[in-house]
């Protein structure tokens, strides 16, 4: 393990952080609030640190990145950038303890949305774009968004690149890796001023309208309100959302084949009809289950559960309901949506649809051997044949994932939290989601979680974020050894 050289890479992601670090920057100087000289200390403080890693690794050269360096770069870069980026909302007293301070942050950069905010509307505007903004940064990834604009870390690239991108088998877009990065960062920003043109469109203001368009694209969803997007009780907002959570929870490099002029390749992949079935499934149950129950016409039932699944099932996690309040099938339907989550090469958390898929086909196999036990049956997903290392793969993180959520769970409630509460708020993290179950819904937040508690839920936004194995491993002895 070559300490300099991973040094070197963190420091200049910190030193990338600084210059994201100006946006906050300007728009308090702007509305002329009290964070300007702490936004100034934290950017310092960060340039410090950034430049020390860098002077650490000056005299690292090399012609090769191993994977076990990729993986501990993407896992030490991703919880150092979430801890140096919890410091304008430290440094400026937005929270009192550092704790709820790197929470925020993590939840943030993660994309997971889960929030220690008490009063949000009462936080500087300048701090609330820094808490819209570094959920942008996350959605496609820090380190996918250096590889695309520092192209000397293109040195063995892909191997951050695999231990970064939320999917379970990342293939680049074009032979140069570097330019894969640009083009995913291409779609994900035209998509994002698409949305804020739209929102806008409908009366939001401007600054609403960039902040909700940073936290749908990558399925994070904080919000400048209190109450989410329910704030603006507009069935016009509610549709633009819902259609671009269900755009942001689609497989990107979708995108890059349809700009090639190929706009079937959306219909012809089999994750894609996935998504969308279940979509439209899991809607049409909430409902079937809230018409006359919750709302008195199928229009509102319809505009408040498209929103709700589409929220849940891309990890986004915005609330228009408590959906708490929801009769009991549809709760246990947005409790599945938690575990599901989006496609493969999304912004989304969860499990991914392709693993459900591989999933319910090695099932079916297993099922189908013990009927023709000398048959010879593959698992495909789009005509291709998945290779045994993917499906050891894909079965191992499925029961990594539900193990840890169970493990995980116990913890939350040996700490004194009720069950409810334990396991949605464990879903809701490990997830990326946001809001959970219990104490943790969407008309609560995680402030009163015990300190302990928001550690272990850190570390879990952290193992969702980047697929489990990549901060997993770091605990295998074997991970060290020469």
């Amino acid at each position: 393990m070559r300490w300099h050289y991973i040094a070197k890479t963190i420091g200049v992601l910190l030193i990338f952080l600084c210059f994201t670090m100006t946006l906050p920057l300007v728009l308090s100087f702007h509305y002329n609030d009290d964070q300007f000289i702490p936004i100034v200390e934290s950017i310092i403080i960060t340039l410090i640190f950034g430049l020390g890693l860098i002077f650490v690794g000056r005299k690292s050269d090399i012609d090769f990145l191993s994977q076990r360096e990729g993986i501990a770069i993407v896992a030490l870069g991703w919880t150092a950038v979430g801890m140096f980026g919890a410091l304008p909302f430290f440094m400026g007293d937005t929270f009192v303890s550092f704790t709820d301070a790197f929470f925020e942050s993590v939840s943030g950069f993660t994309t997971t949305g889960s929030s220690v905010m008490t009063n949000i509307e009462s936080v500087p505007l300048s701090i609330l774009m820094w808490r819209s903004f570094i959920q942008w940064l996350g959605g496609m990834g820090i380190i996918v968004l250096t590889l695309a604009i520092l192209p000397f870390l293109g040195v063995g690239g892909m191997q951050l690149y695999k231990a970064e991108v939320p999917s379970p088998v990342p293939d680049k877009l074009t032979p140069r890796l570097a330019d894969s990065a640009k083009i995913l960062w291409a779609v994900y920003a035209g998509i994002t001023i698409l949305e804020i043109i739209f929102l806008m469109g409908g009366g939001m203001n401007l600054y609403d309208s960039i902040s909700h368009a940073f936290t749908t694209l990558p399925t994070g969803g904080f919000s400048p309100k209190n109450t989410s997007v329910a704030f603006y009780d507009s069935a016009y907002f509610d549709y633009v959302i819902s259609f671009f959570m269900l755009l942001a929870g689609i497989n990107f490099s979708l995108y890059y084949q349809l700009l090639r002029g190929k706009p079937l390749a959306f219909w012809k992949d089999t994750e894609f009809r996935f998504f969308m079935i279940l979509v439209i499934l899991f809607t049409s149950l909430v409902v079937f289950d809230t018409y006359g129950s919750v709302y008195d016409t199928i229009e509102k039932a319809f505009r408040f559960a498209i929103f709700q699944v589409s929220s849940i099932v891309t990890t986004t996690g915005y609330a228009t309901a408590d959906y708490e309040l929801f009769p009991g099938l549809s709760q246990i339907l947005l409790f599945v949506c938690m575990f599901i989550g989006a496609s493969a090469g999304s912004t989304g958390g969860g499990i991914k649809c392709s693993r459900i898929i591989v999933g319910f086909k090695y099932c079916y196999r297993e099922i189908f051997k013990l009927i023709h036990p000398r048959s010879i049956a593959q698992i495909k997903i789009n005509s291709n044949v998945v290779t045994d290392d993917v499906l050891r793969s894909i079965m191992g993180f499925i029961v990594l994932y539900l193990g840890l959520f169970v493990v995980s769970s116990i913890l939350l409630g040996m700490m004194g939290v009720d069950m409810m509460t334990s396991f949605g708020a464990v879903a809701a993290c490990i997830g990326n989601i946001g809001p959970g179950f219990g104490s943790v819904g969407p008309t609560e937040n995680f402030a009163h979680l015990p300190d302990l508690a928001k550690w272990l839920l850190l570390w879990c936004m952290l193992l969702g974020r980047l697929e489990i194995y990549t901060m997993i491993i770091l605990f295998v002895p074997e991970f060290w050894k020469k």
